[in-house]
């Protein structure tokens, strides 16, 4: 009997056979033996290809994406918040009442006014009792100093006794403490006198004031808080992917919800010297320049640092990437038709693609969609066809579906 094979069509299968067992019985009909054994084979014939169709509707349907590198320009974004450079909340050195108030909530102060007065007439007649008792010790310091020379030429004359000599000497020695005792206390004085005025320790406008007129405040207590808004600074984190890419005076530009259509100038000024064990974050400062006073403190930021050029980038559908507690993977065909997971960490993200980086290749067929349900190891049926078409990502060239 004449083998076949299975990609010839039945009916030409069946007439071979046929002719070949005439030809071998002699006769003009084959013999009914030989009839029997096409019948069968006909029937496993058909078994087995209605069983393949069955196998392949039960087993997964995928479609797959060829990873290829790209080279990516790369927009370094990140968001953060603006805050203010200098921001103090300022309180009452001295106790006391509050005699006068000379701004009011959200008022302008310049550096070193005086807002704010702690009834400093009472400090300065302190002041004036303190620098009495300093001209009283002085005066005694030089009556101690010449009683002490007199004492002295006597004693060289052997006029005066030893005891003499010693208790002048230590007259003259408690006179001097007397003096330095004094003129800390005029000091003191003249201290608390200066911090009864309360002053801007930089040019700025009142956020809050925390007292009123007339009130009594212990040292301590809150009385305004104070914030320059000119310049602000804008307070963001990095990845650690991008710690590389950002430097002192790089420059900057910052959008902010409040005005759509424009954006702000910055100039980098801190870099932290590491990063942030929890969050894997590098904390960066930049410098907002706010002169036409639009920016306010605690304002959500975009920063854009720029654009960075990457080569051999490896990007693949969005949809490709799983994200599951032990972290991102995909899944890889290998022999055709079997799938392995592979653990990925993924980057930047570039319209519907994301980077990828692991053990991942170019050339790589990854198992775009169809994916729910799959496990290392596991029989799939690729579908024919190619998926809708993609944009490009960055500019280089995306990976090609196949």
């Amino acid at each position: 009997m004449t083998a076949f094979s299975s990609n010839q069509p039945i009916t030409e299968a069946a007439r071979r056979v046929g002719r070949s067992v005439c030809v071998r019985s002699g006769g003009a009909r084959p013999i009914p033996l030989v009839a029997a054994l096409l019948s069968m084979c006909l029937l496993l014939l058909g078994g087995c290809s209605e069983d393949e169709k069955k196998v392949e509707e039960l087993l997964p349907s995928v479609s797959v994406f060829r990873v290829e590198a790209v080279a990516l320009d790369e927009e370094i974004r990140a968001s953060g918040d603006l805050q203010a450079r200098f921001h103090t909340m300022i309180a009452a050195e001295v106790a006391g009442r509050v005699t006068e108030l000379s701004v009011d909530e959200g008022g302008a102060v310049e550096a070193s006014a005086v807002v704010l007065e702690i009834d400093p007439e009472r400090r300065k007649l302190d002041l004036a009792a303190a620098e009495a008792e300093l001209a009283q010790a002085r005066a005694n310091l030089r009556k101690e100093r010449s009683q002490a020379k007199r004492i002295r030429e006597l004693r060289s004359q052997s006029v005066s006794s030893i005891q003499q000599l010693e208790e002048a000497e230590t007259a003259l020695a408690l006179a001097q403490s007397a003096v330095r005792a004094e003129e800390a206390a005029v000091g003191v004085a003249r201290r608390v006198v200066a911090d009864s005025s309360v002053a801007a320790p930089f040019a700025g406008f009142v956020a809050r004031r925390s007292v009123e007129l007339g009130e009594f405040v212990q040292p301590g207590t809150e009385l305004f808080e104070l914030v320059s808004l000119d310049p602000l600074e804008a307070l963001f984190s990095l990845t650690e992917l991008d710690t590389e890419r950002v430097r002192l005076g790089q420059r900057v530009s910052i959008a902010v919800g409040a005005f759509p259509n424009r954006t702000f100038g910055g100039v980098v000024t801190f870099v932290a010297p590491v990063v942030d064990p929890a969050t894997r974050t590098l904390r960066v400062k930049a410098e907002v320049d706010n002169s036409e006073a639009l920016l306010r403190p605690g304002l959500f930021a975009r920063v854009n640092l720029g654009v960075a050029r990457r080569e051999n980038v490896l990007m693949v559908p969005a949809e490709a990437l799983l994200q599951r507690a032990g972290g991102a993977s995909l899944y890889r065909l290998i022999d055709g038709d079997r799938v392995e997971r592979v653990a990925v960490e993924s980057g930047a993200m570039v319209n519907d693609m994301i980077e990828v980086r692991g053990d991942v290749r170019e050339g790589d067929r990854i198992i775009r969609s169809g994916h729910g349900g799959l496990a290392d190891g596991m029989t799939v049926v690729v579908r024919e066809g190619a998926p809708p078409p993609m944009t490009t990502a960055g500019t280089g060239k995306r990976g090609k579906d196949s």
